[in-house]
């Protein structure tokens, strides 16, 4: 689903989405509309815009996750100030893109983000990851905390690095779909919602 509130640039994403193989199953300028035909379509993965007329972009990833806890979101901003960038990731964002990005850069992104992959614009991962080592102030103690496998810390240790499914999959000669299978059952014991939380978590404990 494209959310953007200009009806050219809108429908121009969606174009380039269908002509690379996605389904676009519904375009909306607003974010109160967002929520509510997201709802009914239910999207995989929302292309969002920051600015939008009604709610802010922060605001509808609040809710979109709130009504829809598996949707992936991608910001796609002409802003690249580190706050929006942050407050969105914050909010739950799976990655952010600013709009200069490249046709090939968009639709790989969303692609990525289909897969759990969470994707930055060169420059901004950085930031991101910078933010969480500074969040977290004090490691946690280990009383009570969920016992992960060998392979699953170490596939955890390799999210934290930054890298893809398919990068880790090849880092560790494994299938794209057991690491996703590791990623996913380590998100069910950490009681966590995405990667992004999963990162957060890897970093806090010293895990990168």
């Amino acid at each position: 689903m494209v959310v953007d509130d200009h009806p050219m640039w809108r429908e121009g994403v969606a174009r380039e989405l269908t002509e690379g193989g996605f389904e676009v199953v519904a375009t909306v300028g607003e974010g109160g509309q967002a929520v509510r035909v997201a709802a009914a379509v239910r999207p995989d993965v929302v292309v969002l815009d920051l600015q939008l007329p009604d709610l802010s972009g922060v605001e509808v990833i609040a809710r979109l996750l709130a009504t829809q806890p598996g949707v992936r979101i991608l910001v796609l901003s002409a802003s690249g100030e580190h706050q929006d960038v942050l407050d969105a990731v914050k909010a739950g964002a799976s990655g952010y893109l600013v709009k200069s990005a490249r046709r090939e850069e968009f639709l790989d992104a969303v692609g990525r983000t289909a897969d759990g992959d969470a994707v930055f614009t060169p420059g901004l991962a950085g930031l991101v990851l910078g933010e969480f080592r500074r969040l977290a102030s004090a490691p946690p103690s280990d009383a009570g905390a969920p016992q992960l496998t060998e392979r699953e810390t170490e596939v955890l240790r390799l999210v934290a690095k930054g890298l893809s499914y398919r990068q880790i999959a090849d880092r560790l000669t494994l299938s794209h779909r057991t690491v996703q299978n590791h990623v996913q059952n380590t998100l069910g014991k950490l009681q966590l919602h995405n990667r992004v939380e999963l990162v957060r978590y890897a970093l806090e404990q010293g895990l990168d």
